[in-house]
């Protein structure tokens, strides 16, 4: 397939630029993979279509505050950061916007008591290693002076923070939120758990390869950045021993179980990195269902959806929304794919 077959025209009003409030009031687009057919529903009534014995997967991660805003110590250029992961050596991968020329070794001076962030190599697409001087911490320098790095589309930083993670986010890493998730509310999960459905938590660290644009006219060819996912025993045990479907929350989610499943479709216990890149033509060997939100045109999220329910189901569930006016991408709404 070429990319061009992933491309979509969204009126530029239909981005959303908040969440709505309750978050589980957003509007719920079900897609029936066997009929094709479409519903409008709301997403606190996710539970109508879930049964005793599924087990919902969501992923935990936590959004850190990965950008941070600086100045190139001696000329007093803008410099913006965005924190991507550890590297070795105690380095740090980043992507550095406004610092195209900045050299190896210069300094980029960040928080309001300036913290010197030493510039270092190139890396493959786009990335600098950069560094802190000795006895610094980079996760309490975000902490202190970083901020939610929200998707470009979105024009402000939401006032609170905890708008752009998930009710149930734990395990801090990620640089982008598994934004299906941001849909449940904690009386929802309740409701479920008394509905029978098992709510389960793996983590997989949102980063570069979820977003990272394909470039390539044939998507065979792209490759995805790795990322990495944490599933443990317990998890394992619990999805491997259900009653009814593998309900997966978000892309994200779905590449982990994807990543860890044999032909038999058991899910192994791991913690380990992932590039796997799912397209239409790869086999799914353990979700059934799928929870997921409206994403951006000629991204690997929108081929792993069309991989899941078909491509022309896909596009056309995509032309229904555009038409019925829902909300697009981070802050959006959301789509129920059984």
């Amino acid at each position: 397939m070429r990319l061009a077959d992933f491309d979509y025209t969204l009126p530029h009003d239909l981005i959303a630029q908040q969440p709505v409030s309750p978050r589980d009031t957003s509007r719920l687009l079900v897609v029936d993979r066997a009929s094709g057919r479409l519903a409008h529903r709301t997403f606190r009534e996710i539970g109508e279509y879930l049964r005793d014995g599924d087990a919902l997967v969501v992923n935990d991660t936590r959004v850190l505050p990965a950008r941070l805003r600086g100045r190139r110590a001696g000329t007093g250029g803008a410099v913006e950061l965005l924190v991507l992961r550890a590297a070795d050596g105690g380095a740090w991968e980043a992507l550095v916007r406004g610092g195209r020329r900045l050299r190896e070794g210069a300094v980029v001076e960040v928080g309001a008591e300036p913290t010197p962030v030493r510039i270092g190599v190139r890396l493959p697409d786009g990335r600098r290693l950069i560094s802190l001087p000795p006895g610094l911490d980079m996760p309490a320098l975000l902490r202190g002076a970083g901020e939610a790095p929200v998707p470009p589309y979105i024009k402000r930083v939401p006032d609170d923070p905890e708008d752009y993670q998930t009710v149930y986010a734990r395990e801090e890493g990620a640089v982008a939120a598994p934004t299906a998730g941001l849909h449940f509310t904690p009386a929802l999960l309740d409701d479920l758990r008394d509905r029978g459905v098992d709510v389960i938590t793996l983590t997989l660290h949102v980063g570069l390869g979820t977003f990272q644009p394909v470039t390539t006219d044939d998507i065979r060819q792209h490759r995805m950045d790795r990322e990495h996912y944490t599933i443990s025993h317990e998890a394992a045990a619990a999805i491997n021993g259900r009653r009814g479907r593998l309900v997966a929350v978000g892309t994200t989610t779905v590449r982990a179980l994807e990543s860890a499943s044999g032909t038999d479709g058991q899910v192994a216990a791991a913690g380990r990195w992932t590039d796997h890149f799912i397209y239409p033509g790869v086999a799914f060997r353990a979700v059934d269902v799928l929870v997921t939100n409206f994403h951006l045109p000629k991204t690997t999220l929108l081929m792993l959806v069309c991989a899941f329910a078909g491509r022309e189901l896909v596009m056309r569930a995509y032309d229904e929304a555009i038409r019925e006016r829902y909300r697009f991408y981070s802050f959006g709404d959301a789509m129920l794919i059984l």
